[in-house]
């Protein structure tokens, strides 16, 4: 079944912060808490996973952090939901085919064509156009401030 749990939420907005605040550095997780506020432990799980799944690509190191591993335009968050979904994975009711004859020819199949419907339109929206609408609704964006384009 798909919900948004606060892992999912998590890892949406880490994905996001990434691409929003990138400068010419990887962005460190610490910057991530500070920002959006996620557990650190929370964190460093999804952002591992996003690292896993080759959407994201971790730096070691003292200035290490993460980088988009392809462009955020390239990034949908129903790419991120994908991840987060495997990781949680639980034996989720709708997966078992027990239940009712009505569970099974009228609930199970409309729930399952929602769920379908939803990751499609998820599909639909880029990290890039998630950092588009912070960008018009004036969140500052803290690595465009360190980028310095003097010659």
């Amino acid at each position: 079944m798909l919900r948004l749990s606060k892992k999912m939420l998590f890892a949406i907005e880490a994905v996001v912060d990434i691409a929003y605040h990138a400068g010419s550095q990887p962005v460190q997780s610490r910057d991530i808490t500070r920002r959006q506020g996620i557990p650190r432990r929370y964190l460093e799980q999804a952002l591992q996973q996003l690292v896993r799944a080759n959407l994201l690509t971790g730096v070691r190191g003292p200035r290490g952090g993460y980088n988009l591993a392809r462009e955020r335009r390239r990034i949908s968050v129903g790419d991120i939901v994908r991840v987060m979904r495997n990781m949680e994975h639980t034996g989720d009711p709708l997966d078992e085919e027990t239940g009712s004859d009505l569970t099974q020819t009228v609930i199970r199949p409309l729930w399952l064509e929602i769920q379908s419907e939803m990751m499609a339109r998820l599909d639909e929206i880029s990290v890039d156009y998630l950092c588009q609408q912070a960008q018009a609704s004036g969140v500052v964006s803290e690595g465009r401030q360190s980028l310095d384009f003097t010659i």
